[in-house]
């Protein structure tokens, strides 16, 4: 099962106007909670975000990348508290694909939307911005934004042939692995 979501499971960015259900949202949230950590240190922080004006004004967190935040019915921010542990980018990353992939499994599509070392403005970052819209508390840090909804878009799995097998090594770097073999 977990494979074959793999395969399925590609970044949707269009969705349709219609709300994620609350039982729905509280899967997915406590899929986030259940994410490993280094250490169990949980230092992850989670905004769930519904309110579509806020949702645009999420979009326009950074220049690129963020534009489809506005037509989302649901977006799940991903914080994290440096203070409680020195890996947290990695352990915000696991809670946000954990959430990328709980969305996918309920038939929800969903896209990782990157902040943490984005700009919003030449003077201002992109998780600085983000951090002023939801009130964050000093120190917080924003790693990314998760675009959840149903999908308005269908996307075929990534074709095997497309899977970038020359990046896997057998034993030492330089030596091909081999499928199957």
């Amino acid at each position: 099962m977990f494979l074959d979501l793999v395969t399925r499971r590609r970044s949707i960015r269009r969705f349709l106007q219609k709300p994620v259900a609350p039982e729905a949202i509280a899967l997915l949230v406590e899929a986030a909670l259940r994410a490993p950590s280094s250490r169990g240190f949980n230092p992850w922080q989670f905004v769930v975000v519904e309110d579509s004006e806020r949702l645009a004004s999420l979009s326009r967190s950074k220049p690129h990348g963020a534009g489809f935040l506005k037509e989302a019915p649901l977006g799940i921010v991903v914080c994290a508290d440096p203070q409680r542990s020195d890996v947290w980018v990695e352990d915000a990353a696991i809670a946000a694909i954990f959430l990328h992939l709980a969305a996918a499994s309920l038939g929800l599509g969903s896209c990782w939307v990157q902040i943490r070392k984005r700009m919003h403005t030449e003077a201002q970052s992109a998780g600085a911005y983000v951090a002023d819209l939801l009130g964050l508390p000093a120190g917080m840090e924003v790693a990314a934004i998760m675009a959840i909804g149903y999908p308005a878009e269908e996307k075929p799995p990534h074709p095997p042939a497309s899977l970038s097998y020359d990046k896997v090594h057998r034993e030492t770097y330089g030596t091909p692995w081999q499928r199957g073999g």
